[in-house]
């Protein structure tokens, strides 16, 4: 089961938000919220936690 949260930078005005999913083991999926059923992307939790650190 994959528990979906957003960034607390996002607002809810329907703006641009991606969603960051946990729950898979050492993967993080990714997807954009404003379409929940639309595409995942799945990162290695290593790559991803590699690029939190850069921004």
């Amino acid at each position: 089961m994959i528990t979906w949260r957003k960034s607390s930078y996002s607002g809810n005005n329907g703006g641009d938000c991606v969603e960051v999913g946990s729950g898979l083991p050492g993967v993080v999926p990714v997807r954009d919220s404003k379409r929940p059923g639309g595409d995942v992307l799945v990162v290695p939790a290593a790559a991803w936690a590699r690029f939190v650190r850069q921004v």
